[in-house]
């Protein structure tokens, strides 16, 4: 088909297993899975197995250079997003890459230049925006905000473990030396430390979970609520940097905001918009079990005692698989993606400004 994106994912962990690689086979009629890298030769030749024909790199610079990809995933860990990204920006290569953009505010401004002269797509992995559950509660929502009184993020969940564990059979790399794993929490560490001044302790802990987990709700309060907050009233950090709270100033209402990782097997994302006259949430479940939708609820007033509770969801099909197909459209229009790299640029900023509230 003329229309099929051939696709090179860059990174076949948990993430790339669980959800992309199925994903991706479930919109067969619309991409091919033509290459695969991993640093582990055993993940690389395991997850290989599972996509015949595709083409087996440990070099991201050869997967790029390979005529039969026309986009890449950008799936490895944080500290390498950036060169992996730019690579493949300047290599003509449209890019899905998975969140966050990068870790400094300086490699997000690298990987903007680089988009600046070129023509291809990127896109940036905020897979709850594309929900059609979301983009019902963002219509909803735009109707009222100017009379919006209260906002809450909320993000707690358990270890992704509790639910991965049960739930798939994960090929996790077993021949990489400790002298590389160390190495590469040794890259995290410093990019933490370039981005805000300390490479350790709570507040690198707190940063990095803003980063990894809080992006996604970040990210979203800003479509939800129309664009980025005045700024940060304040932000706080307990338990080692585990658990979070702050509070946006928008204006006419703050949003209040709050996140964490517990040790119950639970996925408790949501958002809420108040108004005086109405209550719309849109609550999320794990992503590491495929098809679970995210909802819509609506609460409002229904005669004089009571209220009327409206919950949906448009489709069952999981936010991942909008996600891809949003991609797919962008690249075959020429249009770009809401969630461009100058767009999540701006929650590197609000985790920037929340950690240096933070104590």
């Amino acid at each position: 088909m003329a229309n099929r994106i051939r696709v090179g994912i860059v990174g076949c962990g948990e993430v790339a297993q669980i959800i992309h690689v199925p994903a991706l086979k479930e919109l067969r009629d619309l991409f091919d899975i033509t290459a695969l890298c991993d640093v582990s030769r055993s993940v690389l030749g395991q997850v290989g197995a599972s996509c015949p024909g595709a083409d087996l790199f440990e070099d991201y610079c050869k997967l790029i250079a390979a005529p039969t990809v026309d986009a890449v995933l950008v799936a490895n860990p944080d500290a390498y997003h950036a060169e992996v990204v730019i690579a493949a920006i300047k290599g003509g290569k449209h890019v899905l890459l998975e969140k966050p953009i990068a870790v400094t505010l300086a490699e997000a401004d690298a990987m903007l230049a680089a988009e600046a002269a070129a023509a291809t797509a990127v896109q940036v992995g905020y897979m709850r925006r594309y929900a059609p559950a979301f983009l019902e509660a963002v219509a909803t929502a735009a109707k009222v905000r100017s009379e919006i009184v209260l906002a809450r993020v909320h993000d707690v969940i358990g270890p992704n473990a509790t639910i991965i564990d049960n739930t798939s059979n994960i090929f996790r790399a077993n021949d990489l030396s400790a002298e590389f794993l160390a190495e590469g929490k040794r890259a995290l560490r410093a990019k933490i430390g370039e981005a805000i001044g300390v490479a350790s302790g709570s507040r690198a802990v707190a940063y990095a979970l803003l980063l990894s987990l809080s992006s996604h709700a970040l990210s979203a309060m800003r479509e939800l609520l129309g664009g980025m907050p005045k700024g940060v009233l304040y932000a706080a950090q307990r338990h080692g940097g585990r658990f979070l709270s702050a509070a946006f100033d928008y204006g006419h209402f703050v949003a209040q905001f709050e996140a964490g990782v517990d040790r119950i097997p639970h996925f408790d994302a949501h958002l809420e918009v108040y108004t005086p006259a109405e209550i719309i949430r849109v609550d999320y479940d794990t992503p590491y079990v495929r098809h679970l939708p995210a909802r819509m609820t609506t609460i409002a007033a229904e005669t004089a005692a009571g209220v009327a509770v409206r919950s949906m969801f448009p489709t069952r099909n999981d936010s991942f698989v909008a996600e891809w197909r949003a991609f797919h459209g962008h690249i075959t229009r020429g249009t770009r993606p809401k969630t461009t790299l100058a767009d999540a640029r701006n929650d590197l900023v609000l985790a920037r400004d929340m950690a240096a509230k933070m104590d």
